[in-house]
């Protein structure tokens, strides 16, 4: 047994080494990489052509902090371990349920249904399971010690989206597993639906003076998440607001969504934020201090 998670550990290592190496020099339709690029620089030249804070500098306090934390999160993590972690957590999950006789624990035959439909129903219970734990981040003391780090962004942009704690994938992951096994789906599924989130994303910490119009009651957007961000919380929403992902909707369900004005210029962040660590190894580190 411990053989095979040895083997497990080390083929995680060298098979995602291989892939980062894979998809940097081939670019192919699927390709995470280029994507993400792409989808960076687009949303980038938004900013640029149609700023909503005409003031704020196009390269922001803390772009370069958010550029390297969009390949730190989105790659090098998985590379220094996460993989390799997620690999054998996996393993040791079908390990136990060998051991009850439980083979498959596929609810919902997915890829029997037609291709839109799958995106749909990925998409959507996805997102809704991102929605609770985003909403746990902030009600509970010790998960927010890690998402701090997000809301320690003072001026948005887009590339804020991927500042955060790498607990925080762990913590996403793990909560989604179960839930998403359950339910068959294939990979170019999974890539198509989780591209659109991540320029979701993108646009939702993006400088643009976006809402959508009713739109924005389905889809979170830059004018509803600039208030999540917000430094000064009102009473009515002492843990925060807005905690969508990708959809507006369950905030709206839940009776935690809160736009009260244009947030154009308010301030960001949280209580002595200024003090907060400024440099990736200090944010990387600093939940671990805080009591």
């Amino acid at each position: 047994m411990l053989e095979k998670y040895l083997n497990i550990v080390e083929d995680s290592f060298i098979g995602y080494f291989n892939y980062l190496v894979t998809e940097i020099s081939n670019p192919h339709s699927t390709n995470y990489f280029y994507w993400l690029l792409a989808l960076s620089v687009l949303v980038l030249l938004f900013e640029i052509l149609l700023p909503w804070r005409k003031g704020q500098k196009v390269l922001r306090k803390g772009f370069w902090l958010d550029v390297f934390y969009i390949f730190f999160n989105f790659f090098l993590f998985s590379l220094i371990g996460y993989n390799a972690l997620s690999n054998i957590g996996v393993n040791l999950f079908n390990d136990v349920l060998g051991w009850f006789g439980i083979t498959n624990i596929v609810a919902i035959e997915l890829q029997s249904m037609p291709v839109w439909s799958q995106l749909l129903i990925m998409f959507v219970v996805a997102d809704f399971i991102q929605w609770f734990v985003h909403v746990q981040l902030h009600k509970q003391p010790w998960l927010w010690k890690f998402h701090k780090v997000h809301h320690s962004v003072q001026e948005m942009g887009f590339a804020a989206h991927f500042r955060f704690h790498f607990m925080e994938t762990i913590i996403y992951k793990s909560v989604q597993y179960i839930p998403l096994a359950m339910i068959g789906f294939g990979i170019e599924q999974f890539f198509v639906v989780h591209m659109f989130s991540v320029f979701i994303g993108h646009l939702n910490h993006a400088n643009l003076p976006w809402n959508y119009g009713w739109l924005g009651y389905i889809f979170n957007n830059p004018k509803m998440h600039i208030w999540h961000h917000a430094k000064d919380l009102p009473k009515s929403h002492s843990f925060g607001m807005n905690f969508g992902i990708s959809l507006s909707i369950w905030d709206y369900l839940f009776k935690t969504a809160y736009i009260p004005k244009e947030g154009k210029n308010i301030k960001l962040g949280f209580e002595k934020v200024e003090d907060y660590p400024q440099d990736f190894f200090g944010q990387l580190t600093q939940p671990f201090k805080e009591k």
